[in-house]
């Protein structure tokens, strides 16, 4: 979406609304031209949640023939996936100012044609909830879906707003009315009236609404005003308790940009029956967790989720080409560049929590090791610039979640590539906080040209890096970058010590569990790859009691049994099985080299630290 640096404020709105303070001295873009058109004005009645849909209507009076169709969404940016949100519509009417209908047409999935659009007053429709409608294909990711129930409702704008063709640049006014008791948490700021306001439809989509039941809490990082808005579905979750797991992260992320560029900041949390995961925005981000084993999630996953989301705030909303700028909400538009978008966030993510002291040395190297292992399990000749070129292919969906370790693992690379080139005076961060100052959230750079643009910026021996391991799949050269800074790298390593092996890979696929690697040990118990779980000990396993139901599972012992029941072909199957005692084998172990020599050991030390930058 496009990218944009907001005057607007995090919001909680009960009864009154309550604002966070924002920086006067930033542009506003969500202030309304009264010289310009007129806002395309949304009312949203969440007072009547019948039937499990979302009841809007539109007001707008100058509709032309270029606007006779009217639009949903079939992606959203960072969703890189089909959305198709014309699947959920179950209603839709256009009429004129007396109430007569004007006849419409469903002309594809996404598009309605009015007939007589000169004559629209009104458009009605309403749109099913995603997550609780069940489609044939592409479901829709429920962090970026929709939800409404008594307690709450989730709205994401491309899946509850639509446009009139010809007027995504059109300013929103989006009036939403429901229960007095519920708060809101959103990054759209509200005029006197009680309208959410919008630039434009790329900034309704890019700002998701959490309505209901909901804990607050805040916090100030570097100026900016950090707002956490919870739902949890029995209370057990609170804002206060999300705000003290996460408190660290968003400090080291404060020290790592030098200065946030955002004035304010909304994070988003569903806590109910599954973990599905998180959605980046520009000034927030939605995330969808099980209460379940919560109290491990928010000291553990938690934390490392959220400084991923943040650090979105650089890219893309800093630095993003123009496919990203000009986002096209009716044909999906695929990027190269998902590895900057993604894989260098995921990097950002982990070194800046080992430059602040969160995590150790030995425990970043231990995340890099996770890093290379699960990277094998992903097609080998399939590149990063594919997984981002394919990703709304079925293909590249399947290699999707390649992106957060090898796209992860480049990164890595590219940063000491960069402090060797430079004589350890300036690696990825500080490149990339050039580009934010080059480029900035309403300056794309160019889709075609950014890795000449990259290299000319750096360093020409930077370009043939960006060919190898980017848009080829030519072997990392861990050992060879890792030993400048006097850490070694092991393919294999044999500890001399005895484990109880399992060796169970357990994959998502249609919303159900399935088996996607499998070790001899289960291979043996008759365990095949693509089984899908369906019960462990007795007990029914779904996706959404999974993390409860298997809790057992990494607690037993050598020769302790189990039973799993697997569906394969239609047919249910369940195999007793025991774990092995075998002896341990690291696979792709990172170490700290004790006999690194004085200048490896030197540049080392600057690898891990923020060098000093001066900000434009």
């Amino acid at each position: 979406m496009k990218a944009r640096q907001l005057k607007s404020v995090v919001l909680v709105l009960s009864i009154s609304i309550t604002a966070f303070g924002c920086k006067s001295s930033e542009k506003s873009t969500t202030a309304i031209d009264a010289a310009g058109p007129a806002p395309l004005e949304y009312v949203v009645n969440l007072n009547d949640r019948s039937g499990d849909t979302f009841k809007v209507t539109l007001s707008v009076d100058d509709l032309t023939a270029a606007n006779a169709v009217y639009q949903f969404a079939s992606t959203a940016p960072g969703t890189y996936q089909v959305m198709d949100i014309g699947r959920f519509v179950r209603s839709f009417e256009a009429r004129d100012d007396d109430g007569k209908l004007i006849p419409s047409e469903n002309i594809s999935t996404n598009q309605w044609r009015i007939s007589d659009p000169t004559n629209v007053a009104t458009i009605t429709y309403s749109l099913a909830e995603t997550w609780d409608t069940p489609v044939d294909k592409n479901p829709v990711y429920m962090m970026a879906g929709t939800s409404i129930e008594d307690d709450h409702a989730l709205i994401n704008g491309q899946a509850v707003f639509g446009y009139p063709t010809g007027m995504q640049s059109r300013p929103l006014k989006i009036k939403l009315e429901y229960p007095t008791s519920w708060k809101i948490g959103t990054a759209l700021q509200a005029d006197a009236q009680g309208f959410l306001r919008a630039s434009d439809y790329d900034e309704a989509v890019d700002s998701p609404i959490l309505l209901g039941r909901l804990s607050t809490a805040s916090v100030t990082v570097r100026g900016a005003d950090i707002g956490i808005y919870t739902y949890s579905k029995t209370d057990k979750v609170t804002s206060d308790m999300v705000l003290a797991s996460v408190k660290d992260i968003l400090e080291s992320a404060g020290d790592f940009l030098v200065e946030l560029p955002v004035d304010r900041y909304a994070f988003l949390l569903h806590f109910e029956d599954v973990s599905m995961g998180a959605w980046e925005h520009s000034y927030s981000s939605e995330y969808v967790f099980a209460e379940a084993g919560f109290e491990q999630a928010i000291n553990q996953a938690i934390p490392s989720i959220v400084a991923h989301e943040f650090y979105h705030i650089v890219t893309p909303l800093n630095i993003h080409s123009e496919v990203i700028e000009h986002f096209n909400f009716v044909t999906p538009v695929p990027s190269e560049h998902v590895w900057l978008y993604e894989g260098t966030t995921e990097w950002e993510a982990h070194i800046a929590q080992l430059r602040s002291g969160l995590i150790t040395l030995d425990e970043y190297l231990s995340r890099l090791s996770g890093k290379v292992n699960a990277d094998e399990h992903f097609d080998p000749a399939f590149t990063i610039s594919q997984i981002g070129l394919e990703s709304f292919s079925e293909k590249g969906q399947q290699e999707w979640g390649n992106i957060y370790q090898r796209g992860a693992l480049v990164a890595g690379l590219l940063d000491l590539r960069l402090l060797e080139l430079s004589g350890g005076k300036r690696g990825l961060r500080e490149v990339l906080l050039e580009l934010s100052d080059t480029y900035g959230p309403d300056k794309p750079f160019s889709e075609k040209t950014f890795f000449d643009d990259f290299a000319k910026m750096t360093y020409p021996e930077i370009r043939p890096f960006f060919d190898r391991y980017i848009r080829d799949n030519q072997p990392l050269p861990f050992a060879e970058y890792y030993e400048e800074i006097g850490i070694e790298y092991l393919p294999e390593y044999a500890t001399g010590k005895k484990i109880p092996m399992l060796g169970l890979q357990l994959g998502v696929e249609n919303n159900e569990l399935v088996m996607t690697g499998t070790s001899d040990v289960m291979t043996d118990c008759g365990f095949e790859v693509g089984d899908v779980l369906v019960g462990f000990n007795g007990a029914e396993v779904s996706l959404a009691n999974a993390q409860e139901v298997l809790a057992p599972l990494p607690e037993l012992q050598a020769d302790e049994t189990f039973t799993m029941t697997v569906r394969r072909d239609g047919e249910k199957h369940t195999y007793s099985c025991a774990r092995k005692l075998i002896d341990e084998i690291q696979e792709h172990v990172f170490r700290v080299d004790p006999a690194a020599t004085p200048q490896q050991v030197a540049l080392r030390n600057v690898w891990l630290k923020n060098l000093p930058v001066e900000r434009m």
